[in-house]
């Protein structure tokens, strides 16, 4: 009997190594019908084992209930059985009823927690065996390892890692890839370095998880060189270790020219990298390997090389939907929507049905290339769409100026119960602030709150961005200095948005007060303080940022260099702003355009046509911008034919079509010089001839030269287009009144009176020690905000 049930036990053993679940039942039969068979503890437990390899859960439960004799090896047995089948709380609870418990019990319940998942508990049941007294195996630790690299959690990985060295398991080839892979996914690679160091004898799978670190962490030409030495060592490359380090040629063709994936021994591109990765694939035999043929059209994909994708594709033995996607995605890279789309409509006819992924690619190729509207059907397919599809067409309506639609997705996502996170805030944020929607704005900070958020750097700098633009300071200033720790951005955002509320002084306080935290500016932040002084007149102040941002090296960036040629400009230093304009390195369209601009601005006219002839002579292109300079520059300093010249050229020469500002300087520079038949010629060709600019331009030159017929027309044009405009009848009753024909004067003020048209006072400053004072002119008299009532000469007052 005895040399029977050895038999059976053998054979039944072939059976669980090839899963040979029929023949297994086969044997089964046999047991039940041989007498004393069915007590055997050591047949009982293979058919445990067969039916638990075997995925039959059903069987081996009812195997186990009927065995009169059960040991440690049965309970294991049906316990792996319940792991294998996913029950994973009918194996917890049969593991605490465990009458006996082993190292297999608890590496069992252990590696089946951390394959399905729950990392969390894998670990807590860890702690317990330990604390029980159980010494961990290397299939412990590799388990627990895997657990603490998914949760991140270093201080657990360090402790086990410890433990590892204690008892002498740190240099079994096992457990050392498991460290390995812990300290590299957690981003601790010189951690990661230091393992492989110590590691006698790496394997294939050392170098995978140690190059998978090294791309993880934006390392790829160390990522790369640990290839080569692999190869060097004449370690085994399956076909995993080619999927890794093709997947770290993609993470170079994803940094663009930022990683220098060339190889600075041979110069080679990052794509020959990869080129000569597909070289060893074909060598070795992988051919055939659709994961791996997969990472191939992604490493070419990411490196915008669609050519080579093609032709990978085109030979592919077998395609999945992963293939399809990577296609659509690398289209969607380079923003081929066009093609991203036919690739999608190919995978329909070859009967793949588009998953999740392939309509995010979708919608990223659509937001990518500014096709918002099939962006958006593309979004409207995916079922249950995540976080980052929200932020991808949230984003796409916010390039594309739809905020009030980024603010209604952005409550849809809220009824959807879709928790938004730093990106989908600061997206929907910026949204309010264009459109200055307090209310919608507070919504959203209230989201942040809740989604705990709100001490967040990046959705802070969106809450101070938001706040300011609604007027809304002193919010601003109390999320700020509630921050718990503030970045470069969240201090440009408070300038910015005192110095767009006019708050200037306290934006170079608080400017002083980010140089004193040791915060070191950028040249945005350079840029507004300098708009800042310009709009204060402040000279003084404007040098003193001149010398900082000297000594910070912002003396060649063009974005600062504008700022400070305006700051001169506008504070009536134009040889000190043209001293740094020569002085530059380099310079753009903004840089000339401003050095103009300040020319105009000072009334230097002679020297800005000057300048904008230096521009055109150094193939510098002139924009509309220039253009407003320039002829701003000519009507000021009465260059009427210089700007009749400049105006003309515009587009025959340079390919800038005129606009309502150019047409209104022109007009304004031959109004100025009384040549008022070429200005009423030229209003009656241009298509603006319906904006009241270019009549309240007019009529205000009409008055210089007392031309009463041409300022009636003009007053006539602008009662028809803004009738409670007060403007034109100011101006046209001044024009009566100074030529003295009161009676239309008087006609003029009856008409203002009859339709109840009010005149906005004007109000003027003056400094003096003690600080700034606002007065208002109404009619009759100027009144002082210090309560000191003056009487007023009206000519003179409009005249200053």
């Amino acid at each position: 009997m005895e040399g029977k049930a050895t038999s059976l036990a053998n054979l039944l053993q072939g059976c669980i190594d090839k899963k040979a679940h029929l023949a297994g039942k086969l044997i089964h039969a046999f047991i039940l019908r041989s007498n004393g068979l069915l007590s055997n503890t050591f047949l009982s437990n293979r058919l445990v084992e067969l039916y638990s390899k075997c995925g039959n859960i059903g069987y081996a439960d009812r195997v186990f209930d009927k065995m009169p004799h059960r040991d440690v090896y049965s309970w294991n047995a049906i316990l792996g059985g319940y792991c294998k089948f996913g029950s994973l709380g009918d194996a917890q609870e049969l593991f605490l009823k465990l009458p006996e418990r082993n190292t297999v019990s608890w590496n069992t319940l252990i590696s089946a927690l951390v394959r399905h998942g729950q990392e969390e508990t894998a670990l807590g049941v860890y702690d317990t065996m330990i604390l029980e007294g159980f010494m961990p195996t290397r299939f412990t630790l590799a388990s627990v390892f895997s657990a603490c690299g998914a949760l991140l959690d270093v201080e657990h990985g360090r402790r086990c890692h410890g433990l590892a060295i204690k008892i002498g398991l740190e240099e079994n080839i096992y457990v050392g890839n498991a460290i390995l892979s812990m300290y590299a996914k957690c981003g601790l690679i010189r951690d990661a370095i230091r393992v492989f160091g110590d590691m006698a004898e790496p394997n294939e799978v050392t170098f995978t998880a140690i190059m998978g670190g090294l791309a993880q962490t934006d390392r790829v030409l160390e990522a790369l060189e640990m290839f080569r030495m692999m190869c060097r060592k004449g370690v085994r490359i399956d076909s995993v270790s080619l999927s890794s380090i093709l997947g770290v040629c993609a993470k170079g063709g994803e940094g663009g020219g930022e990683y220098g994936l060339d190889d600075q021994s041979d110069g080679f591109p990052c794509n020959v990298n990869g080129q000569q990765i597909h070289g060893h694939t074909i060598k070795l035999g992988f051919e055939g390997d659709l994961h791996l043929n997969n990472s191939l059209l992604d490493m070419y994909a990411k490196n915008g090389d669609l050519n080579n994708a093609e032709k990978v594709f085109a030979n592919l033995p077998k395609v999945s939907n992963v293939s399809w996607n990577i296609m659509i995605a690398g289209y969607g890279q380079i923003s081929e929507t066009q093609k991203a789309l036919e690739y999608l409509q190919r995978m329909r006819s070859c009967c793949f049905e588009p998953d999740e992924v392939t309509y995010i690619h979708m919608l990223a190729a659509c937001v990518k290339s500014g096709d918002i509207k099939s962006g958006r059907q593309m979004f409207d397919n995916i079922s249950c769409p995540n976080v980052s599809s929200w932020n991808a067409i949230l984003s796409g309506y916010f390039q594309s100026g739809d905020h009030k639609e980024a603010i209604e997705l952005f409550r849809e996502m809220q009824f959807q119960h879709v928790q938004p996170d730093r990106t989908t805030l600061a997206v929907a944020l910026s949204s309010c602030a264009a459109m200055g929607l307090l209310q919608a704005g507070k919504e959203i900070h209230a989201a942040s709150r809740k989604a705990a958020f709100q001490t967040d750097v990046y959705v802070a700098s969106g809450l101070l961005n938001m706040y300011s633009k609604c007027g809304r300071t002193e919010t601003a200033k109390h999320i700020f200095h509630n921050m718990l720790e503030l970045d470069i951005v969240c201090w440009n955002s408070m300038i910015a948005g005192l110095s767009l509320n006019s708050q200037d002084k306290e934006a170079f306080t608080f400017f002083k007060q980010m140089r004193h935290d040791e915060m070191r500016p950028t040249q945005f932040t350079y840029a507004t303080v300098l708009s800042c002084c310009a709009k204060l007149s402040s000279s003084f102040q404007g040098k003193q940022v001149h010398v900082q941002m000297t000594k910070d090296g912002y003396m060649s960036d063009l974005f600062v260099g504008s700022a400070l040629i305006d700051m001169y400009c506008k504070c009536g230093d134009v040889d000190e702003a043209r001293k740094f304009f020569d002085m530059m390195p380099s310079k753009n369209t903004v840089t000339w355009n401003e050095m103009i601009h300040g020319y105009a601005q000072n009334g230097r006219g002679d020297e800005a046509v000057l300048l904008y002839r230096d521009m055109i002579g150094s193939s510098q292109k002139p924009d509309c911008i220039t253009f407003v300079a320039v002829l701003t520059a000519c009507s000021h300093s009465g260059l009427v034919d210089a700007g009749i010249e400049i105006f003309n050229s515009m587009e025959q020469e340079h390919g800038v079509v005129p606009v309502l500002d150019h047409y209104t300087c022109i007009i304004d520079a031959l109004g100025r010089a009384g040549r008022f038949h070429e200005a009423e010629v030229l209003i009656d060709e241009m298509p603006y001839k319906d904006d009241p600019v270019i009549w309240e331009v007019l009529l205000s030159s009409c008055r210089v030269y007392a031309n009463v017929g041409l300022a009636k027309r003009a007053a006539d044009e602008l009662f028809r287009l803004t009738p409670n405009n007060s403007a034109p009848y100011v101006l046209l009753g001044n024009i009566y009144s100074s030529l003295g024909r009161w009676d239309e004067a008087r006609d003029v003020r009856d008409q203002m009176s009859d339709k109840q048209v009010i005149k906005d006072p004007g109000y003027s400053w003056i400094e003096y020690d003690k600080g700034k004072q606002t007065g208002m002119e109404d009619d009759n008299f100027m009144v002082i905000d210090d309560e000191v009532e003056v009487a007023s000469n009206k000519k003179s007052f409009y005249a200053a």
